[in-house]
């Protein structure tokens, strides 16, 4: 080590100072960093692309992300990062979101004069009182709330909970509402109950310190994997980074982490390194070590669950369907859970006269989503869209089904006690950081995302007294 810079210098492929497993926002994040500091650093993303879910799919002129991605954050040096990173690319989106219910679209944030008007005043004043029933029970007798159930009656009321949040979070995870943990809710909404959101509605604070709230967000013009690109490009200035390459092996002797075995579509081989850094999902990180875990952890990573995602791109000849950036479909009888239209968050995102329609499809991989056929998905896509009145057949102009295995940790109830053993067995490895939304198993949004790979690029770089960690 020389002048507070890490690196070895030695043949691709063969070892590395570091190396850091999975090229999603995290990953790339982590290289990033690791990169700027001098280290001889490579990625390795077993996809023929980087930026895992946070990425941007191009087909015959039509731009469209895995999900609607937003990039939101109260932190400001991450903010910066972005900015600095992205430079003239970056758009402000004004967010437009709906909720499709009851055949009729509700605004998300809540707007109280469209809830009347939609639900009718007899279920307004209800779910408001039985809110009001709910923050008086919590006055006189606090409870520990385990459940998203639990979580939500407490901070909304019974109506509420029964009228969406039911059928939306049933409809995402695939399992009953008892059984998915509240961790998951209270992150994603932190902060937000039902008298919140009225407020905002009623006197317009901004929701800038609830991001759930917030109307207003950041969006590369070419899409959000234009992100995970430019930490790709800015990476590979000094580094590495190797798409189609699925780590299959990572060896150890107890204390440290060796090499890890990689394997693409010609030949396996072996990297060693110094410093290793794992995003890949935490179970699929367990079942590569070798030697192998203790029968406890083994079991513990078998009890973790992801949630699968079928992606429905559906293209179309007109240049407009809605003036939504998001619309969420909660009831059952629709077999998707959200729609959204990439154009309405960048001109760029279709050619000039047409438009496209992202599906959100959550599904376990394996059940008759996942195993659909192609044009089985694309046709039972259209028949919604058509009943829903946002299509008509002759605008279709061709679809593209993608399938996302893992696409989100599963949060059931007990999660946290089979997670924390793994981590503490982890923990034994001092030349290993985990990261991220797969890496760790909690719920990220993408600042989160792109500090914890900064996180633990910084930890890498303070054991080798390179720098002190942020």
């Amino acid at each position: 080590m020389q002048s507070g810079r890490w690196r070895v210098s030695v043949a691709l492929d063969s070892r590395r100072a570091a190396v850091v497993l999975g090229g999603g926002l995290t990953g790339l994040s982590a290289g990033y960093a690791l990169a700027q500091a001098g280290v001889d650093v490579a990625v390795f993303e077993a996809d023929s692309g980087v930026g895992g879910l946070s990425k941007t799919i191009l087909r015959n002129g039509f731009r469209f992300d895995l999900g609607g991605h937003r990039f939101f954050t109260k932190d400001e040096k991450i903010e910066k990062f972005v900015k600095d990173l992205m430079g003239d690319e970056l758009l402000y989106v004004n967010r437009k979101s709906k909720i499709y219910l009851m055949e009729k679209y509700f605004d998300y944030p809540l707007k109280p004069l469209n809830s009347i008007l939609g639900l009718g005043l007899a279920t307004t004043i209800k779910i408001v009182a039985d809110y009001g029933r709910e923050r008086l029970r919590t006055l006189i007798k606090r409870t520990e709330s385990v459940s998203l159930e639990d979580w939500v009656v407490s901070n909304f009321g019974r109506t509420m909970f029964n009228l969406y949040f039911k059928q939306y979070s049933e409809k995402v995870w695939g399992i009953d509402c008892k059984r998915i943990s509240r961790d998951w809710v209270a992150k994603r909404i932190y902060g937000l109950s039902l008298g919140k959101a009225i407020k905002n509605a009623l006197f317009k604070f901004n929701g800038k310190d609830l991001p759930t709230l917030a109307d207003r967000f950041l969006y590369p013009k070419l899409g959000i994997g234009r992100i995970s690109e430019r930490l790709k490009e800015e990476i590979e200035r000094s580094g590495a980074v190797h798409t189609g390459r699925r780590v299959e092996r990572i060896s150890h002797d107890g204390q440290r982490i060796k090499s890890i075995g990689v394997r693409n579509s010609k030949e396996s081989y072996t990297v060693e390194g110094d410093e290793f850094i794992s995003s890949i999902p935490l179970t699929n990180l367990i079942t590569a070590l070798r030697p192998e875990p203790p029968p406890d952890v083994i079991n513990a990573a078998a009890s973790l669950g992801y949630r699968d995602l079928v992606i429905a791109a559906i293209m179309l000849n007109r240049p407009q369907v809605t003036d939504q950036t998001w619309i969420y479909v909660p009831e059952q009888k629709i077999p998707f859970g959200r729609i959204h239209e990439p154009k309405n968050w960048s001109p760029h995102m279709a050619p000039e006269d047409k438009t496209l329609l992202v599906i959100e499809y959550f599904c376990f991989r394996g059940d008759g989503t996942w195993n659909a056929g192609d044009d089985e998905l694309t046709e039972l896509t259209v028949k919604h869209l058509e009943g829903l009145g946002f299509i008509k057949k002759e605008d279709f102009a061709g679809s593209i089904i993608l399938r996302v295995p893992k696409a989100y940790p599963l949060f059931e109830v007990g999660y946290q006690e089979h997670a924390e053993k793994i981590m503490d067995y982890l923990r034994r490895f001092k030349n290993l950081q985990t990261a991220g939304r797969g890496g760790m198993f909690q719920y990220y949004n993408m600042d989160h995302a792109i500090r914890s790979g900064m996180e633990a690029a910084g930890k890498c770089l303070a054991r080798a007294g390179a720098i002190k960690t942020p």
